[in-house]
């Protein structure tokens, strides 16, 4: 076998969520061949051997919602609503990026990802020069499916993310073809019209045929924020999720992002073409979007995801954060017991895999699926004593720090928190100075 990570406990997310004490999981390729409990007698056989005793081992977490053309803009960004945020500081830095300041990004990004124990991510780029984060994830290993953003109308868009619907098109179609099924399927393509104000409808309606003509997903923002749901009610007469509707967007191939102020009827139309939604917590709160009422819609069997948005508007791109604040403030107004840790979980692993278009391949360690693990330690102060609710501890206790091993595709890319595919230090200095280029270019 190439890979056995043994000795742990073993969270498997599988179809009756079972987690097993004294367990391993065996690897060989990119493929989970086997989960169970430990082999007696020895690692014959065995090419490398983690021993994850005193560990809980789980599937990679996965990000449903991420911007990492926007890591540079970090603690650049503060003290503004969206539509602001996005007109005064988010869409000039955006238009400002290059190929090179754009890998930087792409880089910085997929480290901070993978330090904290993040596999997948969905990740919706700025319009130009997009082939620079594919290229980042091909080198750092991380799973990725994202796309250009598609930007052909808006008020207060800066020359250089203005396009039009033809070249949205045609340079959406040209990555497809580089990009989409790269890398052994590790890489993945989704068409990422940014929301409806800048958007055309002409624009979403052929994203709509292009997606299913291609066989890609489709991923946007809708109703993050109230005066942009005002706006688009002035624009189309329809909210947001009912005007995706219309254009014959929503589906199971399709993730929208935020989904916070939404109406019963728009509620229902997610239920029922069973589109999937992206909770970024931290994101709402410091843009003072709100809280999407996120126990309703996992209560109506509404798939949830989780994601950290981006570094310019949380300021971190931590999943464990994302994690306990999910965990905790819903409960106010739901009560204690309305989204246990397990259904929070859920959102980081088999709910992302549902919002990636990956269910059974990834958020869930059963024979068959894609080898993307974590190993997280649980011995350190902030978690002990331990619960014997090894998945509570987890949510509520557990932190970024604690990741000590992550696999994606049965490659192991971070061992004993060493990194091995990517340069911690080289990454962090190219950042600081493209950063610093970007950002003068805005003051």
């Amino acid at each position: 076998m190439d890979l056995v990570i043994g000795n742990a406990t073993v969270i498997t997310m599988n179809a009756k969520r079972e987690v097993l004490r004294d367990a391993e999981v065996v690897i060989q390729g990119d493929r989970i061949v086997k989960v169970g409990p430990r082999k007696r007698g020895g690692k014959n056989g065995v090419r490398r051997f983690i021993d994850a005793r005193g560990q809980a081992v789980l599937p990679g977490l996965i990000h449903s919602h991420l911007h990492a053309c926007q890591t540079l803009c970090r603690n650049h960004a503060d003290g503004l609503e969206l539509l602001d945020w996005l007109r005064d500081r988010i869409w000039p830095f955006e238009a400002s990026h290059d190929a090179q300041s754009l890998r930087a990004s792409a880089d910085l990004t997929f480290l901070e990802c993978i330090r904290s124990g993040a596999t997948s991510v969905l990740d919706m780029g700025t319009v130009r020069h997009y082939a620079s984060v594919f290229e980042s994830a091909r080198d750092t290993g991380i799973r990725l499916v994202g796309g250009k953003c598609m930007m052909d109308a808006g008020q207060g868009v800066p020359a250089g993310l203005r396009e039009t619907t033809e070249g949205s098109l045609a340079e959406s179609i040209k990555l497809i073809e580089q990009w989409h099924g790269a890398e052994n399927g590790r890489l993945r393509y989704a068409l990422a019209p940014r929301f409806v104000l800048s958007c055309t409808e002409n624009l979403l309606r052929r994203v709509q045929a292009l997606a299913k003509e291609r066989g890609v997903r489709i991923h946007t923002h809708a109703s993050e924020n109230p005066t942009e749901c005002d706006v688009v009610r002035e624009k189309t007469g329809m909210d947001n999720v009912s005007y995706f509707h219309h254009l014959g967007l929503l589906g199971t191939h399709t993730t929208l992002a935020h989904c916070v102020w939404l109406t019963a009827e728009e509620q229902r139309l997610l239920r029922e073409t069973d589109t999937r939604v992206a909770h970024c917590p931290s994101a709402n709160f410091k843009l003072a979007s709100g809280t999407a009422k996120v126990p309703e819609l996992m209560k109506q069997g509404i798939t949830v995801g989780l994601g950290a948005d981006g570094a310019a508007c949380n300021n971190n791109l931590d999943i464990f954060v994302e994690l306990r604040l999910a965990a905790l403030i819903h409960l106010p107004r739901t009560g204690p017991t309305s989204l246990p840790a397990m259904k929070v979980l859920e959102m980081a692993t088999l709910n992302g895999a549902r919002a990636l278009g990956l269910e059974g391949q990834v958020g869930v360690l059963q024979e068959g699926a894609k080898a993307d693990v974590i190993t997280v330690d649980l011995s350190r102060a902030h978690a002990t004593p331990n619960s014997q609710d090894v998945v509570a501890t987890l949510v509520y206790a557990g932190q970024s720090q604690d990741v000590r091993d992550v696999v994606v595709d049965g490659q192991v890319l971070m061992r004993d928190r060493q990194l091995l595919t990517m340069d911690d230090g080289q990454i962090r200095e190219a950042a600081r100075v493209a950063s610093a280029r970007l950002v003068a270019q805005l003051d």
